[in-house]
């Protein structure tokens, strides 16, 4: 380490055949390191990419309901959605409204809080139901003891078995 002028900096990183980088133009003196710029590039990518890598983006399912959905179609989308919330994902109920439905938005409404009281051990509601247009929706984001379970059983598989609790007798 030490304080050089600018061309005598230069001159030096190229006798030791490497680039003269600013590492903090706004330092009083401004400060520059001999490195091989090229492999700095390679590792700065390779840090962003793993950086990214490792992140989760969370993403809104939607699923569409009728005001009249039967039960059984019902079941079967709650478990759809019990599924994206355990993912990490949030979920929106619509309920559509055809015709001469839209006089009975109070079942399209019930519906909506019936499906939000059964996920309520996966997920916390946004909101109350909103009516827009044709539609009424709700949304439901995933409960942060939900994420915390799903962390905790990831860590108990991925951990190697100790060797005593694979001798025990089955």
């Amino acid at each position: 380490m030490e304080v050089l002028p600018t061309p005598a900096a230069v001159r030096k990183a190229q006798d030791l055949g490497l680039d003269l980088i600013l590492v903090s133009p706004t330092a009083d003196p401004p400060v520059a390191k001999a490195m091989d710029y090229g492999q700095w590039q390679y590792e700065q990518k390779k840090r962003q990419h793993e950086a990214k890598k490792k992140q989760h983006v969370i993403q809104v399912k939607e699923l569409k309901f009728r005001p009249n959905t039967d039960d059984h179609d019902y079941e079967f989308k709650k478990n759809h959605a019990i599924r994206f919330l355990k993912e990490g994902n949030r979920v929106k109920a619509v309920v559509q409204f055809r015709g001469r439905e839209i006089a009975h938005v109070d079942l399209g409404k019930k519906l909506l809080l019936r499906f939000a009281g059964d996920l309520s051990g996966v997920g916390q509601i946004d909101g109350q139901p909103k009516l827009e247009g044709r539609n009424a929706h709700v949304i439901i984001s995933p409960s942060k003891t939900v994420k915390e379970k799903e962390k905790a059983e990831k860590a108990r598989e991925n951990q190697p078995q100790t060797p005593a609790a694979q001798a025990q007798p089955q």
